[in-house]
This record gives C-alpha cells, sequence and structure tokens, in this order.
C-alpha cells in the first residue's frame, strides 16, 4: 500500500475527495455528456404530457402498434 503526504496548504476545510482512479475516470466521462435542459416551451409540453399521464390519458405500446399499422 501507498502512503502519500498532501501538504496542509493544499488542503483547505472540505476540499479534499480521494477517490479511486477508476470512479474518478467514470465521473470524468459523464461530465462530458450534454445534460438536457429545456426551453420553456418544452416544459410546459412535458407537464401537460404528465397531467395527461395521471389521467389515463395515454396509449399503451400495443394500441400504439395497432394505430400505426393502421395508417399504412
Amino acid at each position: 500500500m501507498s502512503t502519500i503526504t498532501i501538504p496542509k496548504k493544499m488542503v483547505s476545510k472540505d476540499d479534499l475527495i480521494i477517490i479511486p482512479r477508476k470512479e474518478y475516470e467514470t465521473l470524468l466521462r459523464l461530465s462530458k455528456i450534454r445534460e438536457f435542459t429545456p426551453t420553456p416551451t418544452e416544459k410546459r409540453a412535458l407537464a401537460a404530457a404528465r397531467r395527461r399521464f395521471a389521467k389515463g390519458e395515454y396509449l399503451t405500446l400495443e394500441e400504439l402498434r395497432n394505430e400505426l399499422a393502421l395508417g399504412h
């Protein structure tokens, strides 16, 4: 097991976090993934969709397949 000494000047309060290299590399990869930030219009559309879903106004996958098949 390796031992390292970290100078106190490098650490102030809770600024030091030690994690395994693999976990750090995973965090780096995840930080490069763009997040979805909805526009105000998209937020309203999502809210409306959630309300319809809560009321039971949705199609099952089978219903959707049937409706799409009828369109051909």
